[in-house]
């Protein structure tokens, strides 16, 4: 199956933010009680010691709070750690309360673009089921810019292009309607949205199904990987991971001893 690149609600500029923010928000809330990144953080932290900072820069973090386990689990082994949550479209009142449920969380109040970080930005960037957002050039953009600062970049993507996943995401829609109540901090947009006027489950719906479509395959990332200028002087290391019953695909590019 290839990749399909079909537009998501969550892209959009004319789409509402409360609402880009209550699907975001459901995202990070199911993340977090079912700690789809488990998998994960032997990776992060390699990525953090090959780097040599104990510091993350969270690109398209959304409302940074499907971060809260995961920064849990990092601090066991990185107590200094800290996480700076960014985004095209930032949720400051989310990134507030997430900075509120742990103090080294901080984050960015102006529109951070992944494909041109800014410099002041150092530290491990990190991407969270947002690299299929982009098309396959700006895809090489967030890499290269990430070569072009001497940085290391870690993605992750919670679904892959398959029949599974797809059928997967299908189911989306029950799950919003039954968590919903127990997302924090509690919102009257949010219940009028999902119960009276159902347009989050059903956004949610789409945007699911059509993240599978675009996500990158493994051979479609190592193939990106091969195209950036001073690849060579970085190690990467490309594949997946089994998360519950789906997978996490990740993308770990860190620079190589020696290279200045």
């Amino acid at each position: 199956m290839g990749r399909i690149h079909v537009f998501e609600f969550e892209d959009q500029k004319w789409f509402p933010n409360f609402l880009r923010n209550y699907g975001t928000d459901f995202l990070q809330f199911l993340s977090n009680k079912v700690k789809m990144y488990q998998p994960v953080v032997p990776i992060i932290e390699k990525g953090l010691r090959q780097s040599k900072t104990n510091r993350i820069i969270d690109l398209g973090s959304g409302g940074g709070g499907g971060l809260l386990w995961l920064n849990t689990e990092l601090k066991k082994n990185s107590p200094d750690l800290k996480i700076v949550l960014t985004d095209f479209y930032p949720n400051i009142s989310a990134f507030t309360y997430t900075q509120k449920q742990a103090d080294n969380f901080l984050f960015e109040e102006k529109p951070v673009d992944a494909r041109n970080v800014p410099v002041n930005l150092k530290g491990l960037r990190t991407q969270f089921l947002s690299f299929h957002h982009f098309k396959p050039k700006e895809a090489k953009q967030i890499l290269q810019n990430a070569i072009d600062a001497a940085s290391g970049i870690a993605i992750f993507e919670a679904q892959e292009r398959s029949i599974p996943s797809i059928l997967a995401m299908i189911f989306s829609p029950l799950t919003v309607l039954f968590v919903t109540p127990f997302i924090r901090p509690f919102k009257w947009g949010r219940i009028i949205f999902t119960y009276l006027i159902p347009i989050v489950p059903l956004f949610v719906l789409w945007d699911g199904v059509v993240s599978s479509l675009r996500t990158y395959s493994i051979k479609e990332m190592e193939a990106l990987v091969a195209s950036l200028k001073g690849t060579e002087t970085y190690d990467w290391e490309i594949s997946k991971v089994k998360s519950g019953p789906g997978v996490v695909l990740y993308l770990l590019g860190t620079k190589k001893e020696g290279n200045s």
